[in-house]
């Protein structure tokens, strides 16, 4: 397992914090995603043999929420 951590500069609220839950967390490979409303970040814990962290920018970017900064835990 590995953790990852997404900025995503346009998390602001709630429904923001459900929308990405809800589009990272069936993608196969992750397994838990936590979204941290204030300091605008997502932590995402998933297996790198199943899911690349690339797919998940792109599936958030997809929901327009774009990634802009990727810091590996």
């Amino acid at each position: 397992m590995r953790t990852v951590v997404l900025e995503v500069p346009d998390i602001s609220c709630a429904h923001c914090e459900r929308t990405i839950t809800a589009a990272l967390t069936p993608l196969d490979g992750v397994r838990a995603v936590r979204v941290d409303i204030p300091a605008r970040r997502v932590t995402v814990e998933f297996d790198p043999d199943t899911i690349e962290v690339e797919r998940m920018t792109q599936v958030l970017e997809e929901e327009e929420y774009p990634v802009e900064s990727v810091v590996s835990t």
